[in-house]
């Protein structure tokens, strides 16, 4: 299991235990993490799951692929470290993840 931080836009933190496999997104819907919606249920097929990933854990969570930054386009308030949640797979190696959330997926 790795522990994933979710921080909300109003500061309010909550941290999961996800298991390895399963995306961010999927840690946060399965947990009722508020602020990520998911709305495709993962198939980066829209941007209701952007999270800003904290700078430090930038290089461990990879790039974004052209598909998932090509979705980005829809998601509010771009940060250079925004990703879709969908796309982040959790890894032993993400133990300790922080994800922010914007003020809203719409």
């Amino acid at each position: 299991m790795a522990k994933i931080t979710y921080i909300e836009h109003t500061g309010k933190a909550y941290v999961i235990d996800v298991k390895p496999g399963q995306s961010v997104m999927e840690g946060a819907v399965k947990n009722n993490i508020p602020g990520i919606d998911a709305d495709c249920g993962g198939a980066c097929a829209c941007a209701t799951c952007h999270v800003y990933v904290d700078p430090a854990w930038s290089e461990r969570t990879g790039a974004a692929s052209v598909m998932e930054e090509s979705m980005l386009d829809f998601a509010n308030d771009l940060q250079p470290t925004s990703r879709l949640s969908c796309q982040i797979i959790v890894s032993d190696v993400l133990d300790g993840l922080v994800v922010r959330m914007p003020e809203n997926q719409h």
